[in-house]
């Protein structure tokens, strides 16, 4: 069992997966799981889990922020109805390189573990430049865990 866990959501399945597979890791006491969201533009609109819906490459950076905040307050509720106690979930919603928000945060928080998506919702940015999951997990100082 792990008593720190960094969860990068994208609003994915795969990010709602990891989700999951975090909350089973950590015991039902004394653990702490920090959920972070860096909004991404994305070219294309998919409806992200949770029913909450993308936001367009043109959108401001409020908007961005505004459906980020969102989503973690959505993953919030899904650890709470895992066991989770909700003075142990902290959320972070940044802006930046996600590969290197993560590390960061992973690096701030002393996380045991990172564990996330093997693909996002920028997947075929992910093919030619390589998936973030990937690339978190060469460079992360922690145990790294993708969920398919």
């Amino acid at each position: 069992m792990f008593q720190s866990i960094l969860v990068p959501l994208d609003g994915s399945e795969h990010s709602q997966m990891a989700l999951r597979v975090a909350c089973q890791l950590t015991p039902q006491t004394g653990a702490r799981v920090i959920l972070l969201h860096v909004p991404e533009p994305l070219e294309h609109e998919p409806l992200l889990v949770w029913g909450i819906g993308a936001v367009p490459m043109g959108s401001t950076m409020e908007e961005r922020e505004k459906v980020g905040q969102s989503l973690l307050d959505k993953a919030v509720e899904e650890a709470r109805s895992y066991g989770l106690d909700p003075d142990a979930i902290t959320t972070k919603l940044a802006q930046g390189d996600p590969r290197q928000l993560i590390l960061a945060t992973a690096k701030e928080q002393n996380v045991d573990a990172i564990v996330m998506g093997s693909r996002g919702l920028s997947e075929l940015k992910g093919l030619i430049v390589g998936s973030i999951a990937h690339r978190v997990s060469h460079a992360a100082d922690c145990r790294v865990i993708t969920v398919y």
